[in-house]
């Protein structure tokens, strides 16, 4: 075909795309013809280059919305599409081409995971609702895969992981600049506060974690060397506005998180060793559990609830006397025991928690927030929730696979001759941990906000760990490496 048929054809195509959305906008009111380019971009990314719509996924994650009609199946547009996208494609690549990296596919953090999903796939053929357990571990596939094994291919090139973070910040930003406009317009008051993040955010606490990792995220490359003194005072910019946002989200789980990842840094900058900080976390939880009453005794006369007032704020967060929103997670807390104290091996089934927890409520112990009506969300736990749909296992798995990153992230730390990758893989598991702080008090895995970040920050420290600690500069794999890299494009 010459040239010149094939900008006639162009034109033409173009002509008839402009007249049926037209006719489709004024006589149907539809708008959805509109996004056929998008669509059939996104489907030629697919097609030619995962490695672009990966880095589109990390971008569009803080922008996807639940849309009213889809509330029930809980899917966010257009992320968790895309992920379910990926996850199709890239495992049909696998199956087709059989050349996954072994030295990804065989690292501990790796290993942790097919345990994990294992024993997800156990506890689903026990399940009080199999169904929904199924839907659970797609979902569950659908962030991993991608964010986890995809991601770890895509490291490999330095570049993509800056592109893949700062792709997230810059949509992060978005929403920081939408909701403190909104949240001024009601005054900054502490009620507002809850809410004002939407439709973005569901509330203050996923957006809260999502602040936590990126602002340490931010803070890191300050200390990248090689960047501009122009790049630099855009980085720092970046770490005002993130900061800002964290202190007004008023989320006190993040703000703890923050606080228990600078302690972390303390201890690695101070070169403690973790035998010693792991002797000192046996001995306190010891010592709380032998002086517990008179800890909760003490607890129960902080009657301070929480407010618009930062010190407020967080003198409450061990208010357990009057605080509804700490009082209903010991709600949740107690009735998922119970619910383990029925089922301790196999649990009720991953994803089944909001389902069959209504009759494990003691009336004392419900607030003015609990429901019986399963739409007021899980245990608010990454490890009691657990505990309660998969049993002991549960919560084990969960702990090796924290342990197991934090571990391999401080080992890359210490083992790094690079600067850059010694900064970076230091920064991401303070980010990864900030996570796991906050799952203390909140769980978000079964979200793409958070799945997201947090399984990608498990993929790039392992990628350092395996690739860029013993390297003297911070450069793409290459082929003559032992493990040979599955091709993206």
């Amino acid at each position: 075909m010459s040239k010149k048929a094939k900008i006639a054809w162009l034109y033409l195509v173009s002509a008839l795309f402009v007249a049926v959305a037209l006719y489709l906008l004024v006589n149907k009111n539809n708008y959805l013809f509109f996004a056929v380019p998008a669509v059939l971009g996104i489907l030629l990314l697919y097609i030619f280059s995962l490695d672009k719509v990966m880095l589109l996924i990390s971008f569009t994650v803080p922008l996807s919305v639940t849309l009213q009609e889809f509330e029930q199946l809980a899917v966010s547009l257009p992320a968790e599409p895309l992920l379910a996208g990926m996850l199709i494609l890239f495992v049909a690549k696998l199956l087709y081409e059989g050349n996954y990296d072994r030295r990804i596919a065989r690292h501990p953090i790796a290993i942790v995971i097919y345990c994990m999903f294992i024993w997800m796939i156990v506890t689903t053929i026990t399940s009080e609702m199999p169904l929904v357990s199924i839907k659970f571990i797609v979902s569950r596939l659908w962030f991993v895969v991608p964010s986890f094994f995809f991601c770890a291919l895509l490291f490999k090139k330095p570049k993509n992981i800056d592109w893949f973070i700062w792709l997230y910040i810059a949509s992060l930003c978005i929403v920081v600049v939408y909701t403190t406009i909104i949240h001024a317009q009601h005054g900054f008051d502490n009620d507002s506060a809850h809410w004002v993040m939407s439709p973005f955010y569901n509330d203050h606490t996923a957006y809260g974690a999502a602040l936590a990792i990126y602002l340490i995220l931010a803070i890191t490359y300050v200390f990248i060397p090689g960047i501009t003194t122009r790049r630099k005072i855009i980085i720092l910019g970046v770490v005002a506005l993130l900061s800002l946002a964290m202190v007004l989200s008023s989320c006190r789980a993040a703000w703890v998180s923050l606080a228990a990842s600078l302690a972390v840094l303390a201890c690695v900058l101070l070169k403690i060793k973790f035998r010693w900080i792991f002797t000192t976390l046996v001995i306190l939880t010891g010592l709380f559990f032998t002086f517990q009453h008179q800890i909760i005794d003490s607890l129960e006369h902080n009657n301070q609830d929480a407010s618009g007032d930062i010190v407020e704020n967080i003198q409450s967060i061990t208010n357990i006397s009057t605080d509804a929103s700490n009082l209903e997670r010991f709600n949740r807390w107690h009735s998922a025991f119970r619910l383990f104290a029925d089922r301790p091996v196999f649990g009720w089934g991953p994803g089944t928690y909001q389902f069959v927890y209504a009759p494990y409520q003691m009336s004392k112990e419900k607030t003015i927030i609990s429901t019986n009506a399963g739409d007021g969300g899980n245990a608010h736990s990454e490890y009691i929730g657990p505990l309660s749909e998969q049993g002991f296992m549960g919560t084990i798995l969960m702990l090796a696979f924290v342990i197991t990153v934090v571990y391999t992230g401080l080992k890359a730390y210490h083992k790094a001759k690079n600067k850059k990758a010694k900064v970076l893989v230091l920064g991401t598991t303070l980010a990864f941990f900030s996570y796991f702080v906050h799952g203390f008090l909140n769980n978000f895995l079964d979200t793409d906000k958070l799945a997201v970040p947090v399984w990608s920050c498990a993929a790039l420290i392992a990628v350092i760990d395996l690739y860029y600690s013993d390297q003297d500069d911070f450069t793409e794999v290459t082929q003559n490496q032992p493990a040979q890299p599955q091709k993206l494009d």
